[in-house]
């Protein structure tokens, strides 16, 4: 049984090594939807039903912190999921880093994985992406649930609970727009 599982760890790792900056296929890869409509009230908690199954997960940010998917529900959010030893995702780490910023009502987080936690802390520090969140996905847990095999790619989630993947690079101007359209929602 270990080694059936260790050989199921040894292709993803290959499967997201060799895919590395290139496009698995269109860029819209899932959508998802809460089953029951959210709360009308402006500061509800979203109920369990209310969350998209891709949020419903739990991870540590790379300073050790408890991390809830959940906690994105209800609001626009961009996962950008990277690896520190990507050069497509050291290109476009300045650009994320920038389009965060001038982008507050937006939440990112930033979802590391295939790496140790000194590498993926180095990374946050070189490209001064401190600016938000990045979880530690050592296992590509939460890499898995949004079904993300390549690197860099990005879950936009909708304050509606709508989550859109998009596995590849993006340009600063497609990604402003994207955000900027999530942020009108």
């Amino acid at each position: 049984m270990k080694l059936v599982r260790s050989l199921g760890l040894v292709i993803a790792t290959v499967a997201v090594v060799t895919g590395c900056g290139t496009a698995t296929g269109p860029g819209l890869q899932t959508s998802a939807r809460p089953e029951t409509p959210r709360s009308t009230e402006q500061n509800a908690e979203p109920r369990p039903a209310d969350v998209a199954e891709q949020l419903r997960f739990t991870a540590k940010t790379l300073d050790g912190n408890e991390f809830s998917g959940q906690s994105l529900a209800g609001r626009p959010a961009v996962l950008w999921f990277w690896a520190p030893w990507c050069p497509v995702c050291q290109r476009e780490a300045p650009t994320v880093a920038k389009v965060a910023q001038t982008n507050t009502g937006v939440t990112f987080v930033g979802v590391a994985a295939q790496d140790e936690l000194p590498a993926m802390r180095q990374f946050v520090s070189k490209y001064d992406m401190g600016s938000f969140v990045h979880v530690a996905d050592l296992d590509a847990a939460v890499w898995t649930r949004f079904g993300v095999t390549v690197q860099p790619a990005y879950a936009f989630i909708g304050s509606d609970g709508s989550v859109d993947v998009v596995k590849s690079s993006m340009s600063e101007p497609d990604l402003a727009a994207r955000v900027d359209a999530l942020d009108r929602t």
